[in-house]
């Protein structure tokens, strides 16, 4: 054997085919068996065998497992085992005959999948080929908590004539307990990652269990047939039906920025109180208001159905981007939404954020323009509903709140034309990978925009809300333009230099681990 390999195993409770499986790699000089909180005898088993090292960790998602058990062999080569799986005979004498000079191979052969005793040659369990041999310093597992597997980009992948027998399951009750458990990993992984709907649950499920039970002839394998097919099929429905769940939930934390007119930021906070899905949270953002200001966020602070925050910093001009950030250092959600204290929302603003949130994008909201008339009325009456027909709006279009439309026409955008920090979302994790706001920025305009290209050259895509997200901008006198000239400069140096972090961010308001 010129390179000697490591075999890796991930055990938990695996004492019923873990002696088999340790057998059929005794020829090996090195397995890892990684456990994650075993109760069973898994451990005595694996201690019995001379060339079984354990290792113990707690759980953290298959391919993030198999990785760590990688680190942990001593040998270039590494070897993925399932504790329910047996080498013959034949593959492990044709693995160590392997001439492994060229890491840029992977190895793969084929497996046979048993229900019981029975094997299994339907349901899609048959022709299953896994590629499960690799150097470790060329590739590894994605790091994906389920349905991990072997990155093969630029690699070549050459398939082995030896068999393994794969003893799945024993019972129902495994494929019931195996089932939950991975659809569970699905829905957290893909969670605002992937669309899901109760209507796409059940045909999914109609469909896998034709494909299964009849395209895949489940129908020739008696009971157990039957079983995997209507397990396949509820494992499908399951991980939508849990992903729809997870993408309901998010974590919304809703800044609205402030200064010196509390009128207008009265109704818009009532507002955001009436919302048919609260934030975690609501943090003004006040750039130096006077008291009066301070003592209406107190008063509303008494009815806000969530917590009402108020961050304040001194009157030292125009620093939008400072006071940005510093209320996005209080937020706890992972997920913040930022309006001006000129926008009043529609019922379904957060809920048509939340459905339009989706991991490695931020979202570009749109304004509804309102006449001074009926901007007066509302400062004056407080929120009240407007439809697209009401008069003394301006781009009715953007008034309109329907999911199916939102659906329809929500778009990705590039480039930063019409970025408008009144109106967005973004992941947290992605506010503090790019340094928040530029508070390099001092005076009205292009402070979002620098903020969105950063966005955008670290990878972040955006995207442009329609029909959803709405909200209503209160009229009032424009700000002065007179640093306009100073921003654009920042602005394109951001964008000529290709920045994704910027030095004077939001990191100095952060809470130090």
């Amino acid at each position: 054997m010129r390179h000697p390999i490591s075999v890796t195993i991930l055990t938990k409770n695996s004492q019923k085919h873990l002696a088999a499986c340790l057998h059929s790699l005794q020829c090996f000089p090195e397995v890892i068996v990684l456990d994650n909180g075993s109760t069973d005898n898994t451990m005595a088993i694996a201690a019995g065998f001379p060339n079984v090292r354990i290792v113990q960790h707690a759980f953290l998602g298959f391919g993030p497992m198999k990785n760590l058990a990688a680190q942990h062999a001593t040998n270039p080569w590494v070897l993925s085992v399932d504790s329910d799986e047996v080498l013959s005979t034949t593959l492990a004498d044709e693995i160590l005959q392997l001439d492994l000079h060229d890491t840029r191979k992977v190895y793969s052969f084929l497996r046979h999948n048993f229900y019981g005793k029975l094997h299994i040659k339907a349901c899609g369990w048959d022709n299953d080929y896994v590629l499960r041999l690799y150097h470790k310093d060329t590739t590894r597992f994605a790091n994906l908590p389920v349905h991990e597997y072997i990155q093969t980009h630029g690699l070549q992948v050459q398939q082995l004539r030896g068999t393994m027998d794969h003893f799945s399951f024993d019972s129902i009750s495994q494929l019931i307990a195996k089932m939950d458990q991975y659809t569970t990993l699905f829905a957290r992984e893909k969670r605002f990652r992937k669309k899901s709907s109760p209507a796409k649950s059940y045909f999914k499920w109609a469909f896998s269990l034709f494909r299964n039970y009849v395209l895949q002839r489940g129908f020739l394998y008696g009971y157990e047939g039957m079983a995997i097919s209507f397990s396949n099929a509820n494992g499908t429905f399951y991980k939508y039906m849990k992903l729809h769940e997870e993408n309901q939930r998010l974590g919304i934390s809703l800044i609205v920025t402030t200064y010196n007119w509390k009128e207008a930021l009265g109704t818009v906070l009532r507002s955001a109180f009436k919302q048919s899905e609260l934030p975690r949270e609501i943090i003004v953002a006040d750039d130096g208001s006077r008291g009066d200001t301070h003592a209406l966020v107190e008063a509303l602070a008494k009815e806000s159905p969530v917590p009402l925050l108020h961050s304040w910093q001194e009157d030292n001009g125009f620093r939008a981007a400072e006071s940005r950030n510093k209320a996005i250092a209080m937020a706890t959600g992972e997920y913040v939404v930022i309006i001006d204290g000129d926008m009043v929302l529609h019922p379904d603003f957060l809920k048509g954020h939340r459905r339009a949130a989706r991991k490695g994008y931020f979202t570009q909201g749109k304004r509804v323009l309102l006449s001074p008339e009926l901007s007066q009325k509302l400062i004056n009456s407080g929120p009240s509903p407007i439809s697209p027909l009401s008069s003394g709006i301006k781009n009715r279009l953007n008034s309109t709140n329907s999911p199916f439309l939102s659906r329809l026409f929500s778009k990705d955008k590039a480039g930063i034309a019409s970025i408008k920090s009144c109106n967005m979302g973004f992941w947290m994790e992605d506010i503090v990978r790019v340094n928040g706001f530029n508070e390099d920025f001092v005076g009205w305009g292009r402070e979002d925009s620098e903020f969105a290209i950063r966005l955008l050259n670290s990878g972040t895509k955006r995207q442009n809300l329609a029909f959803g997200g709405v909200a209503y901008h209160l009229y009032h006198q424009e700000n002065s333009r007179q640093s306009l000239a100073a921003n654009d400069a920042i602005l394109e140096r951001a964008i000529s230099e290709k920045s994704i972090f910027c030095s004077n961010g939001i990191d100095k308001h952060l809470p130090k681990n």
